[in-house]
């Protein structure tokens, strides 16, 4: 991590949503989502709410050696929004507690705020955390 990476930096992320990020593509083998309204999935906001905090921190992280995950979400999803609104992310770095990282954030469609909340990511190394995955991957029954 840089010297960079402190409390107050901005998000500021836009994403125009398309029909395959809708509640019906969200786990398409399950039957009862493909009845579901066509809006933004609440997962595939989530996800929105991780990339934005990932392209806000990258430059100040030794990328891609350095990466960050997602390590809690506190968030309401309280409007739906249709394919085709853009969906805005705004935010703040609040806290940098050793590799720990708290977010504060918005999200507007430019009709309605759809959500708020917090995220928190912690920032790894990529190299010694993908072989841990690999470990516990070996454990999967064949």
């Amino acid at each position: 991590m840089k010297e960079t990476l402190k409390p107050g930096l901005m998000i500021d992320f836009q994403y125009t949503v398309p029909p395959d990020r809708t509640v019906p593509y969200l786990f398409p083998d399950i039957p009862e989502g493909q009845v579901m309204p066509k809006v933004l999935a609440s997962g595939f906001m989530v996800g929105l709410v991780e990339f934005a905090c990932i392209k806000a921190i990258n430059p100040h992280l030794d990328w891609p050696e350095e990466q960050s995950v997602g390590i809690g979400f506190n968030l309401s999803h309280t409007a739906p929004t249709p394919p085709g609104l853009t969906v805005t992310v705004k935010g703040t770095l609040d806290q940098v507690e050793g590799r720990k990282l708290t977010f504060s954030f918005k999200v507007d469609d430019g009709v309605d705020t759809i959500s708020k909340g917090a995220h928190e990511r912690f920032v790894i190394h990529a190299r010694s955390f993908n072989e841990s995955v690999a470990k516990k991957a070996e454990k999967v029954p064949k």
